[in-house]
């Protein structure tokens, strides 16, 4: 087992802080918030901090990670994952998630040895809700953990719903079918109403059934056990779904808003780019500073990086862009290769394609990025709005259309993408229309264009940024709740 030396032992007046340990699930929409989260413990003094990973991620944590939080790698047995999968992002697809989070605990021997032989000792483990067995394991050595669910509290209210109500059970009853009208509105929260279009598979069926159901099961049986849950959001977002997480749960894990994690970090992330820092600045990066020097707004697109999109629909998306004549950064997975022949010579000079990992965060805070083209996913939603750019919701699947209620309807800070009936493709037409609605929002942004129907969103988003950067500025409600949770749940260093 490869191992950093203990932060510890790195200075002295480190030695009183209690010891917390971080160990998020092997995806990088996974990983980066929980490296943030790790940072900022650190820079703020309030614990030392380890964070396990294993050999194939570790380069890329190292990246995000400061040079004081202490990296030790958990490896897999060689019969069990190799090298190239050793993230969700190195999938085929999504439908054999529950069969890799089952691999992954083959690291539980290793993880609880580490655990038990850490000094100081422990005391708080930060576990990926996915890593359903770390909980259990670090219980069994008498370590409290904390579950980190990489969702906004509506979403995961709205789980609890979904499991407790089965929704779709009650749209399809009594020859419904649960058509498109076909609403369940939450008893709770009687504004809200689910079709099935929102429900994630397989809960969308009246009878769920399979390996996620079973998956699922897990993930709610260690956020149960844990003695909290860390979410991404803040209190000005989200407040009233997680004051009624807190009332509903008074015997169970409390929720601990304490985001937007990613403006917990100074400008810019690391790595540097620039003179002096040896390394050389990436191509997307040199594109939006020539955007920028030329005056010109950019629409971002990106529409996540662990589930595959078929060619058909990224075609339609490429026509899309095309013909919205907006300027555009599209970073795509590296196997979504098939844009349509000659598409990128077309574009050349207002669009840029990029197919590697890509700094998000850092692209959204860009001065020219003044539009958003998102699946959705909460990461991309919550950096977008601390950024204060607009976005366009087109969620794909699991949680992201929940999410797209909480971006449109509820915060109103974006548009929706209009979906197509039985999630056929999405056409370009469509994508065109999107792209030139968040263009127009585009030119309000820069004070070209007043009023309108997207004024409301522009003004929104400007106003929940404003609100994000005082949640985690210091005696912010974000930052009040990180020093709770630590003060309240970590045992002292011993």
């Amino acid at each position: 087992m490869a191992a950093a030396t203990s932060p510890c032992s790195r200075a002295g007046h480190d030695v009183q802080l209690p010891h917390v340990a971080i160990f998020p699930f092997m995806a990088r929409g996974h990983t980066v918030p929980m490296t943030h989260l790790a940072c900022l413990l650190r820079r703020r003094g309030l614990a030392t901090v380890t964070f396990f990973t294993t050999p194939g991620n570790a380069p890329f944590v190292r990246r995000e990670l400061d040079d004081d939080v202490a990296v030790v790698e958990l490896p897999f047995p060689e019969y069990v994952v190799p090298d190239a999968a050793e993230c969700v992002e190195a999938l085929d697809s999504l439908f054999s998630l529950p069969e890799f989070v089952e691999a992954v605990s083959v690291l539980r021997p290793r993880l609880e040895a580490s655990l038990a032989a850490a000094r100081p000792r422990v005391g708080l483990l930060v576990a990926d809700a996915f890593l359903h067995w770390a909980h259990a394991s670090a219980a069994a050595l008498g370590v409290p953990t904390v579950a980190f669910f990489g969702v906004n509290m509506f979403s995961t209210v709205m789980r609890d719903v979904i499991l407790r109500d089965n929704p779709a059970a009650v749209l399809m009853a009594d020859g419904g079918g649960g058509g498109e009208a076909a609403t369940f509105s939450v008893p709770e929260f009687p504004h809200v109403h689910l079709t099935l279009a929102d429900i994630p598979v397989p809960f969308n069926h009246p009878s769920p059934e399979g390996p996620i159901v079973e998956f699922n099961a897990k993930l709610g049986k260690a956020i149960a056990d844990s003695k909290g849950l860390i979410v991404n959001t803040l209190h000005a977002m989200e407040g009233h779904y997680v004051e009624h997480w807190n009332r509903h749960h008074r015997v169970g894990p409390k929720a601990w808003p304490v985001g937007p994690l990613c403006l917990a970090l100074p400008q810019p992330r690391s790595p540097c780019h620039g003179p002096g820092t040896g390394a050389a600045k990436p191509s997307w990066l040199q594109w939006l500073d020539e955007k920028a020097a030329a005056g010109r707004a950019v629409l971002y697109v990106a529409l996540g990086t662990a589930m595959a999109i078929p060619d058909a629909q990224l075609r339609e998306v490429a026509d899309g862009l095309e013909a919205a004549g907006v300027d555009f950064l599209w970073a795509v997975r590296p196997s979504d290769a098939d844009l349509g022949a000659g598409f990128e010579e077309r574009v050349e000079g207002r669009g840029m394609v990029v197919r590697e990992w890509v700094d998000q965060w850092r692209i959204l805070q860009h001065g020219c990025v003044k539009g958003f083209l998102s699946h959705c996913g909460w990461n991309s939603a919550v950096e977008s709005v601390s950024a204060g750019v607009p976005l366009a919701a087109w969620p794909m699947g699991a949680e992201q259309p929940i999410n797209a209620m909480l971006v449109v309807d509820e915060l109103r800070v974006g548009v929706r993408v209009p979906a197509t009936a039985g999630h056929g493709l999405v056409g370009s037409e469509v994508i065109a229309h999107a792209a030139r609605e968040m263009m127009m929002m585009m030119m309000m942004m820069a004070g070209e264009e007043k009023g309108g129907a997207g004024g409301e969103v522009v003004r929104n988003v400007a106003t929940l940024a404003a609100k994000a950067r005082e949640a985690v500025a210091e005696g912010g409600s974000s930052w009040k709740a990180l020093k709770e949770m630590i003060t309240t749940l970590c045992r002292p260093a011993e």
